[in-house]
């Protein structure tokens, strides 16, 4: 067949499909990376904060931590202040001392009170704890983290044999030297 000499080509009407298809095809991109980026995000959300370790730890895990949940959400944590400490590290490069105050954070005015009322033990776990320690262990952020870890644990243990743990829930330093 011939082409119709009267009926001209139009350049615009040729490209058109041609573009429309391209930005079909652009949408669809766009659309499945988003859904991807949406899927991955939930999947790291659900990882970190999932309740997979609340299902492992069993219904009387889930009742006791939501029974704290609720005593949180009535009073607002409160603070005890530790004095300072002062203490000769383990020798590595000759001696070195660490000076070192914090803060403790408690659930509630009782515990505040208990803390206090018991503040030599906590005192002589804190130093105990601190005088065993190297300088290298503890310079560096991730030391100090552990260091506030292994605190909470010294402090939260009962004060008497068989007793309750304390509600002790972070360490919190005001200052930190090691010379």
């Amino acid at each position: 067949m011939k082409a119709n000499p009267k009926i001209k080509a139009d350049p615009k009407a040729d490209a058109a499909p041609a573009a429309s298809g391209g930005k079909g095809k652009l949408f669809i991109m766009i659309g499945a990376a988003v859904v991807v980026l949406g899927l991955g995000g939930g999947a790291g959300w659900y990882f970190m904060h999932g309740s997979s370790a609340e299902a492992a730890a069993g219904p009387a895990r889930k009742e006791h931590s939501s029974s704290k949940k609720s005593k949180r959400e009535e009073a607002p944590p409160e603070y005890v202040n530790i004095d300072s400490f002062t203490v000769n590290l383990q020798p590595e490069h000759g001696d070195q001392y660490l000076q070192v105050a914090f803060t403790l954070q408690v659930e509630g005015p009782e515990q505040v009170e208990l803390i206090k009322a018991n503040m030599a033990k906590v005192r002589s776990r804190v130093l105990l704890l601190l005088s065993g320690k190297k300088a290298s262990e503890i310079s560096t952020v991730e030391g100090k983290q552990q260091l506030a870890g292994e605190i909470l644990a010294a402090v939260n243990e009962p004060f008497v044999p068989h007793g309750d743990e304390q509600e002790v829930s972070d360490v919190l330093f005001t200052s930190f030297i090691i010379q």
